[in-house]
Parts: C-alpha cells; structure tokens; sequence
C-alpha cells in the first residue's frame, strides 16, 4: 500500500506546488480586473496582467480563452485598475503583440516566465490595446 500512496503523495505534493508557484508569480505585481458579462448576463472579473504602451494600456490574451471571448462580444467594459475604475473599448493590435510580450517579461520578470510553462507560448496572444471610454 505504501508504495502506492508514495507516488501519489509526490504526485499531489508537486500539483500543489506548481499551483502554488502560478498564484505566487501571477499576483505578485500589478493586478487588473476585467468586468465583462457573459452569456447568461452575469458579471464575471478576470484577473490580468496589464502594461503600458504608446498611451494606452494594454492586455494579453488567447484568442480560445473565455474573457477573450466575452471581451470580443462587448462594445464596451469596466476595468479597475489600482483605485481608479472606468469604462473602456478595446481594439485587437496583434503587430504590437512581441512588444506587449515583451513588456511583460519586463513588468513581471520570473513570472511570466512561469505562466509561459505552464500555459505555453505567448507568441501567438492578442495585443489587445484599451481606450478610456469619454465620460
């Protein structure tokens, strides 16, 4: 028996840690959460990273990821970003994708390292550039 819960006990051991390591890396620098509302017209946060380029703030995300999704079915959105809240657009600007990317290494360091592992390359992402809606 214990040469079945060894295993297992490493197994879990390391699911922990890797999971542990991900929450550590992506929540350890600065934070956005994206309000978007979904099929069911229920209000859903997103939590990601975001950086700053030519004026605008930008975010990073996969074409086959639920907020991308939700976000692409939106006129418009409600970002939080420190203590300020606001109402914005998005435009999707994929040739400005390797310098978000790279933006990102920069702001998150090991980090982004980290989720790359996990979750694969960042090569193919969307640059998606936010403009403050006019109040």
């Amino acid at each position: 028996m214990k040469y079945i819960l060894w295993p297992v006990g490493i197994v879990l051991g390391l699911t922990l840690i890797i999971g542990g390591l991900q929450v550590i890396a992506s929540e350890r620098v600065e934070v956005v959460q994206l309000h978007t509302i979904n099929e069911a017209g229920e209000e859903v946060v997103t939590r990601l990273w975001v950086v700053d380029y030519d004026g605008h703030a930008y975010l990073r995300g996969d074409t086959d990821s639920d907020w991308f999704k939700r976000l692409q079915s939106s006129a418009r959105f409600t970002l939080i970003r420190g203590e300020q809240a606001g109402d914005f657009t998005h435009t999707v600007k994929n040739e400005n994708i390797d310098t978000v990317n790279e933006l990102m290494r920069e702001k998150y360091t090991w980090g982004d390292r980290v989720i790359e592992i996990a979750m694969g390359s960042r090569a193919e992402s969307n640059a998606i550039e936010l403009t403050p809606e006019k109040s």
